[in-house]
């Protein structure tokens, strides 16, 4: 079932808190926000969190009344039933709405996170409000288990745990016995993402949920499309579960694409200019070290860090704390930094590799302007990405990506209709800024003209079969240092970069090496050719295109011979 958040705001703190009220007395009046200002120093919870809280709150004290009037239990049915999954847009405050009735319910609330880095992060922040909590994690000593159940035993009132130690049915056991009052599953879109693929321990979480006993169980995300909230209904609760549901627009966030051949280069130019604090997401551990280096080399090492899955767990720790506290820091990461983890003055995110699919490009962009600011979330986007996206089929998950970057309407529309959204007004990408389709698009680039590549073709329009493939390479090296050299105040182009859009530019057929008689030399591209520059057109150059185009329409007999006649000529 489906509830929509707005609708059931007046069911949430009408019907559903009465049973709770009435049985607990504050003299302030609400006992819910008060725990919050105690522990969190939260004045003030938004409506989707006390609909939430209300409806766990509920939930649980249900669970326990045995003499509950069975009219009012069918009225509650909707709100108050013990399973729900909450969609919050990132930002939100979804560990509020767990954390809050933590500390208000009899027994301990079970968190599963999917990654440590998350979990150390709530375990920080727990032991920063004062509140106990306990973390079971792999690879610990069975003396470190037996310390975490005395504090539960004590009253700790937060358990930490992912889906893979949870596989220890001994672990179980234990925690079967520990009364836990509520069961929440943060960023339960991992169960579809990853359960079926590299983590099947997602896919037994339900059965888990079943031996520990817990009646009480919600699952949070921030982004799911209809697909995979229907997977994870199935996998946590048999397909029985309250879908709870607030706008997943965040929109403080713009969205921007940027158009490039040679991606690295294009995001270390972003890094330098955007605002920090900044996040780089990159596809693979190699690419964020490498893109750490060369920021590293430009800014020094101590504004910039890598962060990966394959850090050792006191490397992971310490690059956490050192990110959290600064304000001009720069990381270099993949996906396994960021879920959840609650830093919220980072401005720019900017992507390397593009995500699969928009429940994942949403949930990593959204780590921007959580303090409420504006953010931007940048997307590098190329002529391989364009191919890779498109072989999947239209309309599917994996080619929404392609839309939003090569979309001619608003970005924003696309994402929040691949989440099965509401339409909204934009508030903020590039399309929407400039008033409709980018101001770069051409038959040659459609989707917008990426600047790197405008700059070697208009090179190349300038001196046609003039360079072969090595001296135009040096040439263009130098032109971009020195274009780029007021940005950086140094060179950063390499022999590298250029090759590797001169190798995209020759594949696509926009460039061509000669043959006889320019032989090696590079010359504009057959496939497609965009206007050349006005500077170019010469009564000399005219002449030059005059004579090429009458020698492409000579016979191939005639050329053998000319060519002959040419090598006898040169004996």
């Amino acid at each position: 079932m489906l509830i929509n958040m707005e609708a059931l705001i007046s069911i949430s703190l009408g019907f559903c808190c009465t049973h709770f009220f009435r049985r607990t007395v504050l003299v302030d009046g609400d006992f819910v926000t008060d725990a919050a200002r105690k522990a969190f120093g939260i004045e003030y919870l938004f409506p989707w969190q006390r609909l939430v809280i209300a409806n766990i709150m509920d939930s649980a004290e249900n669970v326990h009344e045995k003499d509950f009037p069975v009219g009012e239990t069918d009225l509650n049915d909707v709100v108050c039933s013990g399973h729900q999954i909450v969609l919050l847009p990132t930002g939100a405050g979804k560990s509020l709405c767990f954390l809050v009735p933590a500390l208000l319910l009899p027994g301990a609330t079970l968190v599963i996170y999917p990654l440590l880095a998350l979990m150390a992060d709530q375990k920080r922040r727990m032991d920063e409000a004062g509140i106990v909590s306990v973390t079971f994690r792999g690879e610990q000593s069975e003396a470190e288990r037996e310390e975490n159940f005395r504090k539960i035993d004590a009253g700790a009132k937060i358990i930490l745990a992912n889906p893979e130690v949870l596989q220890s049915k001994s672990l179980v056991e234990r925690l079967s016995e520990c009364r836990i009052s509520h069961i929440a599953i943060d960023e339960a879109h991992c169960v579809s993402e990853w359960g079926d693929t590299f983590r099947p321990a997602y896919l037994g979480l339900g059965k888990i949920v079943r031996e520990l006993g817990v009646k009480t169980v919600t699952a949070f995300t921030a982004t799911a499309s209809p697909t995979v909230l229907a997977r994870v209904s199935e996998v946590l609760f048999d397909g029985e579960a309250h879908i709870v549901r607030s706008d997943s627009d965040r929109p403080n966030i713009h969205y921007n694409v940027v158009m490039a051949y040679n991606k690295r280069r294009a995001a270390f130019r972003l890094a330098i200019l955007e605002q920090k604090p900044l996040l780089v997401f990159c596809g693979t551990r190699a690419k964020s070290e490498d893109m750490a280096r060369e920021l590293a080399f430009y800014y020094g090492g101590d504004r910039v860090r890598f962060y990966h899955a394959g850090l050792e767990r006191e490397e992971k720790t310490a690059t956490e704390k050192w990110f959290y506290g600064r304000d001009d820091a720069i990381l270099c990461c993949t996906c396994a930094y960021g879920m959840g983890v609650d830093k919220k003055n980072i401005h720019t995110v900017i992507h390397l590799e593009c995500p699969e699919n928009a429940e994942a490009y949403i949930q990593e962009a959204g780590r921007a302007a959580r303090d409420g600011s504006i953010g931007r979330a940048i997307l590098l986007w190329s002529p391989v990405d364009s191919k890779k996206f498109a072989a999947f089929e239209p309309g599917s998950r994996g080619r929404v990506m392609k839309t939003f970057a090569e979309s001619r309407t608003c970005r924003r529309e696309v994402l929040l209709d691949a989440l099965g959204g509401e339409k909204t007004v934009c508030d903020g990408c590039d399309i929407c800024d400039h008033g409709g389709a980018p101001a770069d698009c051409s038959d040659t680039f459609p989707w917008g003209t990426p600047q790197d590549a405008a700059v070697v073709l208009d090179f190349v329009y300038r001196h046609r079969k003039l360079f072969r493939r090595e001296e135009l390479i040096g040439e263009l090296v130098a032109f971009f240092n020195r274009r780029d050299a007021p940005v950086f105040g140094m060179c950063v182009w390499e022999h590298g970069d250029v090759a590797l859009i001169l190798d995209l530019l020759e594949r696509e057929g926009l460039l061509r090496t000669c043959l006889w008689p320019w032989f090696g030399r590079i010359d504009c591209g057959l496939k497609r050719r965009a206007p050349v520059p006005k500077i170019c057109r010469s009564e000399k150059w005219m002449a030059m295109q005059s004579f090429q185009t009458k020698l492409s329409l000579w016979p191939a007999t005639f050329k053998k011979k000319l060519l002959s006649a040419v090598k006898k000529g040169g004996r």
